[in-house]
């Protein structure tokens, strides 16, 4: 290299570049620091970057630091805020949060629209971490405002997911639908497939408060004209939120009011079968009734089988055994009436029993083993 070339600093930073590109760090840190020592030249501040990344690189974090805001002082319109934002990755992968946030608004403050993103993400983040929605969410808006399809959606969904969790869906919708729009569907389908399920849960939102609306104040009676319906649809979309403990009180308010409760009932059970059967006539039907309206109905049926099952079991055994093991038939057959005593249904189904033999018999029926 000639002399003249030697103190050209495009050059030097270029074969400083390369020497980095080739392993050879502490050679591509002497000739940035060349560059530097040329004073405010052209290269500066990209020699200064470039000494930052290499010492970065090296675990000399906090001199990379320094050279990150040398390159950041200059005011350079592209290695400025690429200098901040490296500045900002230090602090964040060393957990120092407070510290990366001021980073994030230089570049911001640079206003070079290749790092918007990326930086007002970051500080949403930030701020949401602080509990300052506001912030956070001008922030958000920024991120999406540019248009960007990588960080545009995941901006879309965090802003998304707090809107929701303050009761805000029709907003929320606008904002994952300007998320999908940002999308390429072939291109990125995992991240449209998160924001479309968001946008599908803001809808259950809206229309969980649309039904509660339509039911109006629980003291007052509900409309006999929607009230039916709209006590169905809350009750069975609150489930699908999660919120399972409010549809059972949502049903218990329906079946309590006069005006409607017909209705209800018919509604909550539609999927039993027989719509012209007696709820009267058998006994397991205000059990299934209750598990329905208390959204147990699969506890319930655990219970079922299980007892089925523990039956079974003592009778089998003792069928195969009959051969090896003589014993008391009625012993074993008592151990299985008894199953059910355990069972908050165990007794309504001694009750029916005893009732359809005394009605058999004619007289009363004899007492259940155990009592």
């Amino acid at each position: 290299m000639s002399e003249s070339a030697a103190d050209d600093p495009a050059l030097l930073c270029e074969e400083a570049r390369s020497l980095a590109e080739n392993g050879a760090a502490g050679e591509a840190a002497l000739l940035f620091e060349r560059v530097l020592a040329l004073g405010d030249t052209p290269c500066r501040a990209q020699a200064a970057l470039g000494l930052a990344v290499v010492l970065d690189d090296g675990g000399d974090v906090e001199a990379a630091r320094e050279a990150d805001r040398a390159a950041i002082a200059t005011g350079d319109p592209e290695y400025g805020p690429r200098a901040a934002y490296h500045l900002a990755l230090t602090h964040e992968r060393a957990g120092e949060h407070e510290e990366a946030a001021p980073a994030w608004r230089v570049v911001v403050d640079f206003g070079n629209p290749a790092y918007l993103p990326p930086a007002h993400l970051a500080l949403a983040r930030l701020a949401d971490d602080a509990g300052a929605f506001e912030e956070a969410c001008e922030h958000w808006e920024a991120v999406i405002g540019t248009g960007d399809p990588e960080y545009g959606p995941p901006a879309a969904h965090d802003l998304a997911q707090r809107l929701l969790e303050r009761g805000e869906p029709a907003r929320a919708q606008r904002v994952l639908a300007a998320g999908l729009r940002l999308i390429e569907r072939d291109g990125a389908p995992y991240a449209y497939a998160r924001l479309a399920v968001a946008l599908g849960i803001s809808y259950l939102d809206q229309a969980v408060s649309a039904f509660g609306a339509a039911l109006g104040d629980p003291s007052e009676p509900a409309d006999p004209e929607v009230g039916p319906l709209a006590t169905e649809l809350l009750a069975r979309t609150l489930p699908l939120r999660g919120r399972g403990a409010e549809a059972g009180e949502v049903w218990r308010r329906g079946l309590a009011d006069p005006g409607v409760a017909g209705q209800v009932r018919a509604r909550l059970r539609r999927d039993f079968g027989d719509e012209d059967a007696d709820p009267a006539d058998l006994w397991w039907e205000p059990v299934v009734e209750q598990a329905v309206s208390d959204g147990t109905l699969p506890a319930l049926a655990g219970e079922a089988f299980g007892a089925l099952d523990h039956m079974y079991a003592l009778l089998a055994v003792r069928h195969a055994g009959e051969q090896e093991r003589p014993g008391s038939v009625d012993e074993v057959i008592g151990d299985a009436v008894r199953v059910p005593d355990g069972y908050p249904w165990g007794p309504l189904l001694h009750e029916s029993f005893a009732e359809r033999l005394r009605l058999a018999m004619g007289a009363p029926p004899p007492e259940r083993p155990g009592g």
